[in-house]
């Protein structure tokens, strides 16, 4: 198997070399990543819950799916193409905003990306990858936020940070 690397990336996402994914996490260098929020015609976001057998936070909730692009592929390429790898589903993205954030794990590793938040649209059910996902479901974006205030132990840490960013994005903006 071909080891994963990640593109680190300065404070304005210009690559600046490339880094095996568990050693950027690690060390906490900053690199791009990118995660989907997929929505249906409800208003209602669709949330993955992490497989069982993930090296990091097993069976928390998170968004529709995020992961790191790879070296050549633009932010919309590596979106749909995870999204067809977890969700089993393609769909139309767009790039809504970017940010960085940090995150440190209770296993001592810590994400820092330069996070690029996409949106897209879909109403069928999703054909989830076990390797990846354990279950999937539709909730209401308030409720989203609510219960994470409520239940915060059962988000990744990433999602709590992103969703956050994501609902003060559709509060400004009419989409």
């Amino acid at each position: 198997m071909i080891e994963e690397k990640v593109i680190l990336v300065n404070e304005q996402d210009q690559q600046i070399g490339l880094m095996p994914k568990l050693e950027a996490h690690e060390k906490a260098v900053l690199h791009r990543a990118f995660s989907v929020f997929i929505l249906n015609d409800k208003n209602q976001l669709m949330l993955q819950q992490r497989a069982h057998h993930k090296y990091h936070s097993p069976l928390l909730w998170t968004n529709t799916c995020c992961s790191h692009q790879r070296e050549g592929e633009t932010n919309l390429q590596a979106g749909n193409r995870r999204l067809e790898e977890e969700m089993g589903f393609q769909t139309v993205l767009k790039e809504l905003f970017h940010f960085i954030y940090k995150a440190p794990f209770d296993n001592g590793l810590t994400e820092h990306e330069l996070d690029h938040v996409m949106i897209g649209y879909y109403n069928e059910e999703p054909l989830i990858n076990p390797e990846e996902v354990e279950s999937w479901k539709w909730m209401d974006i308030e409720a989203v936020k609510e219960d994470i205030q409520l239940n915060p132990d059962i988000y990744t840490v990433w999602f709590k940070i992103i969703f956050d960013e994501f609902y003060h994005y559709l509060e400004a903006h009419k989409l």
